[in-house]
């Protein structure tokens, strides 16, 4: 976020930067007001393609077997633009390489999921997938594994088959 702050205070010491020059070039027929909005207008560019661009750079550093499952995308009132062109502000990737299967329950599946956020620090939680079921139940303190493989202290939540969680991780690699 810091690194984030001090771009957008560069741009817009460049965006006076060039209003000035402009001027300069110019011979001083350009009015006073243009050399604040230049750089208003830089700053204003320089956050919004932060914005726009934190997705592709977060998923681009992701490990190897994080894979993105569920994206959520972004609108508000004081984002105008984002009507038009919504961002991606939060997202949920599987870790592919840790899914852990029970002999004795074929359908279902342990994954890891972490939660992505734009101001947030990555979360991480475990998640149990029935596969044949189409229902998932997150792994909270309190849950028993028993010897047959079954988990008591979850609640199975009925997501469908086509739930993006339960088709990432039940897809056959």
């Amino acid at each position: 976020m810091l690194f984030e702050l001090v771009a957008t205070v560069v741009a817009g010491f460049a965006g006076a930067g060039v209003a000035l020059l402009l001027n300069k070039v110019l011979g001083g027929r350009l009015p006073r007001w243009v050399t604040p909005v230049a750089a208003g207008l830089a700053m204003l560019a320089t956050t919004i393609a932060n914005e726009y661009g934190w997705y592709e750079r977060t998923v681009a550093a992701l490990p190897d077997g994080l894979e993105v499952a569920i994206t959520v995308e972004n609108k508000a009132f004081y984002r105008p633009w984002a009507y038009v062109f919504p961002f991606v502000s939060r997202f949920l990737a599987i870790d592919t390489t840790t899914v852990r299967t029970n002999d004795a329950l074929p359908g279902q599946k342990m994954v890891e999921v972490y939660a992505f956020g734009r101001w947030t620090s990555p979360q991480s939680r475990l998640v149990m997938i029935d596969c044949e079921g189409g229902r998932r139940a997150d792994i909270a303190r309190g849950a028993v594994f028993g010897q047959d493989g079954t988990i008591d202290g979850i609640v199975w939540r009925d997501a469908g088959h086509d739930d993006p969680l339960v088709k990432t991780a039940c897809r056959e690699s």
